[in-house]
């Protein structure tokens, strides 16, 4: 962790400090909010898990995807509990860890199934923003609809995008060369063109900034992130 990381801890402490950032598939939105947070000494909420938790939670209980009323009671009673710490990566269903299941490739190729099921999306909505306001407002969430739809008010509003060519390259490497190109171009591409019939996360919405990340590591993202949010919350 570079010298200055402490830089940003008290920065708005006492005063709410939401940090939206909404982002395609790969852009590297969920490395670079987790690392915010912990400079920030902020919550971190990945809405995407949540989302992974309801579909491995239909498959595993035999809940058909495309019957729109089942899912939507799937994603109302489900048991779930999801870690807020940017150092703990936990997603427990009925208190079974599931955590790293549902990174599994049939769970990412099934989840916009859930993501565009508007019954279970206003669900997961809620319980979203209940994390937030349990955070005490000090708080980084990602996903695809933080923005505009999550948090609209939040202190700070971002969007996130890279390249198509860049979102292939890191989701390749984040899963560990273990998926083909097709499989990639399933979880990255196919997955954004079926969750943007429900929400735009394509473009910046009024207030939102956009930060291409495309020729930037992870450091430097989260650099540019953390100079935004000084900028914007300041």
């Amino acid at each position: 962790m570079p010298a200055d990381a402490d830089t940003y801890a008290g920065f708005r402490v006492g005063k709410p400090l939401v940090v939206a950032i909404d982002g395609p598939s790969g852009s590297g939105k969920s490395s670079v909010s987790r690392e915010v947070a912990r400079r920030l000494r902020a919550a971190y909420l990945d809405t995407g898990a949540m989302y992974r938790a309801v579909t491995l939670h239909c498959m595993t209980t035999g809940v058909d995807l495309t019957d729109s009323p089942a899912v939507e009671s799937a994603a109302r009673t489900i048991d779930l509990d999801i870690s807020t710490s940017p150092d703990q990566e936990s997603v427990l269903v009925a208190g079974s860890d599931v955590t790293a299941a549902i990174r599994e490739p049939a769970v990412s190729s099934a989840v916009s199934a859930v993501a565009t099921t508007m019954g279970a999306r206003a669900e997961l909505i809620r319980r979203q923003q209940a994390l937030i306001a349990g955070s005490g407002h000090r708080i980084v969430a990602e996903g695809r609809d933080i923005t505009t739809v999550v948090a609209p008010d939040a202190q700070v509003r971002i969007l996130l995008t890279a390249t198509e060519e860049a979102r292939l390259r890191r989701r390749g490497d984040q899963l560990g060369g273990t998926q083909s190109e097709e499989q990639l171009k399933r979880q990255v591409t196919e997955r954004d063109a079926k969750d943007s019939t429900v929400v735009d996360f394509q473009q910046a919405a009024d207030g939102v900034v956009t930060l291409d990340s495309s020729e930037l590591d992870l450091d430097q993202t989260v650099t540019a992130v953390l100079e935004i949010v000084r900028a914007v919350a300041n």
